[in-house]
Formats: C-alpha cells, sequence, structure tokens
C-alpha cells in the first residue's frame, strides 16, 4: 500500500520562530520558482518513489508514477491511496491504473490527515525550507532531493515515528455542542 500526494516546494523564505530585542532582516530569494515531487510513501517500508518536475503535477506526471511503481514491483497487487485532485481522477490515469493491475483508493475530500504522506511533507518542509536561506533555486532544489535521497537511511529513524497508523479523528459531537 502507497500513499501518494504531490508537494510543491516553493523557492522563497520559511521563516521560523525568533524573539528578538533588535529588528532582524533576513535575506530571502525572489521570485516564485517550485520544485514539485509527486511521492508515493510505503507505508511498511518506508520507501519512497518520486517523480519530480519544476512545472506543474499533471495526469502524464501521475502515470509516469505508476508505471515506476508497477516496473518496480511486477506481478504484486498495489494500492494506492490518494486525495482528490482533478488529475489522479481522470480517465487517462484510471485506464492506466486498471491495465497495471493498481488499484486507485481516493480518500474522502478534505482529509489530508490520512494520507500519511502529508507527514513526510511536513518532515521535508521542516529539515529543508524552514528558517534557511538559499542563494540559488539549484541549491534549494539540491537540498530537497538529498533529504529525499537520505529517507531510507540518516532519515529512517524519524519516519518510523512519524509513519504511524496514529490518526486525528474528531469527535462529530464536539462539533456539534452549542
Amino acid at each position: 500500500m502507497f500513499f501518494v500526494d504531490a508537494s510543491h516546494f516553493v523557492h522563497g523564505a520559511f521563516l521560523c520562530y525568533l524573539w528578538s530585542f533588535v529588528r532582524l532582516f533576513l535575506r530571502t530569494p525572489s521570485g516564485r520558482q517550485r520544485f514539485n515531487v509527486l511521492g508515493a510513501l510505503d507505508y511498511s517500508t518506508k520507501q519512497l518513489v518520486t517523480v519530480t518536475n519544476l512545472t506543474y503535477i499533471t495526469a502524464e506526471t501521475v502515470c509516469q508514477l505508476l508505471t515506476a511503481l508497477a516496473a518496480q514491483s511486477p506481478g504484486v497487487p498495489l494500492t494506492l491511496v490518494l486525495d482528490n485532485a482533478r488529475y489522479q481522477h481522470c480517465r487517462l490515469v484510471q485506464d492506466l491504473a486498471e491495465s497495471l493491475g493498481i488499484e486507485l483508493l481516493f480518500l474522502p475530500s478534505y482529509s489530508p490527515n490520512l494520507n500519511l504522506i502529508e507527514r513526510l511533507w511536513k518532515f521535508i518542509k521542516g529539515e529543508c525550507l524552514n528558517g534557511k536561506y538559499y542563494e540559488t533555486f539549484d541549491a534549494f532544489q539540491a537540498s530537497i532531493e538529498d533529504c529525499l535521497a537520505k529517507i531510507p537511511t540518516e532519515h529512517r529513524e524519524a519516519l518510523e515515528s512519524l509513519i504511524t497508523r496514529n490518526f486525528q479523528l474528531f469527535d462529530k459531537e464536539a462539533f456539534l455542542q452549542v
């Protein structure tokens, strides 16, 4: 079972908390270049399969990911847990998934807390973006790629505690009381 989602990392300022007696001015990159990562996280092995680009995540990008997943596990039934992004619901993706024997399991709308890969994206942003300045977009992109590459090694222990079956659920009655 793979949890699938895209993250769009923007080369910009990501401030963390700072307390100071003196006003500080921090350098920030200008522009809005994006590094897009479409990832599939295996719940049990914590293996990550990614497709990256600098433009947009589209149905063709999702098809590239499906093909990569099917190629690495031939003959093994796969289930992908996805959110409701339009490019994942289209006929092109659904037809390819069916031909590759991949089951697409769509989460209910507005429930990102049920997609475990969201925890990975938060971890990556904390490691690579918060409070960091990158002079160039290439350095920014290299930092994210390096962090993604270290998931099975250096970051494995952190992911073991993040990627669990503990989900935040809300009690209906708490919202209905007046």
